[in-house]
């Protein structure tokens, strides 16, 4: 349902192959925590956009600010995100909620909705995973940021938190 996204994010982050193959593990994980979590097909539709356009800002910030930190990407994330999914069409029902998405997936108060939730619990699940970091980091990830059953159970199962 998501190639032509898909298709255009790849696009748009053409010779980055790090960051291409860093948004398709988080939209995969978003797609199963969420799907086994019990979202809706339209707040399906929102997070699977979401989470493959979620670090679409990093590029803008490089290139502007010569930084792609967290604030920089939800800032510039969402109006870059709304003209892709505009280009590619079919996502007119989901763009609003997918930028807000974007524009939060740093942010860990006040989350808004399971979709939220999800988004940034699959980029944990991925982020711990390819910046190499160790157990408490993980633990500290566990503890502070996932919430769902389903997230917490891939970080364990993946991370072996349960054997330890």
């Amino acid at each position: 349902m998501h190639e032509k996204l898909i298709s255009a994010a790849i696009e748009y982050d053409r010779g980055d192959a790090k960051r291409i193959q860093h948004f398709i593990k988080v939209y995969q994980f978003a797609a199963l925590i969420g799907s086994e979590e019990g979202l809706s097909d339209t707040e399906m539709k929102a997070l699977s956009a979401a989470a493959i356009l979620h670090d679409i800002g990093i590029r803008e910030g490089e290139r502007l600010y010569c930084r792609c930190d967290g604030e920089i990407q939800e800032r510039l994330g969402p109006d870059i995100a709304k003209q892709i999914m505009a280009a590619v069409g079919g996502y007119e029902d989901v763009a609003e909620r997918a930028a807000q998405l974007i524009g939060r997936h740093h942010t860990y108060t006040d989350i808004d909705g399971a979709d939220c939730q999800i988004l940034i619990e699959a980029d944990f699940l991925v982020n711990l995973y390819e910046d190499g970091c160790g157990a408490d980091a993980i633990k500290s990830a566990r503890e502070k940021i996932l919430r769902t059953k389903t997230g917490t159970s891939l970080l364990d199962t993946m991370f072996s938190l349960k054997e330890q």
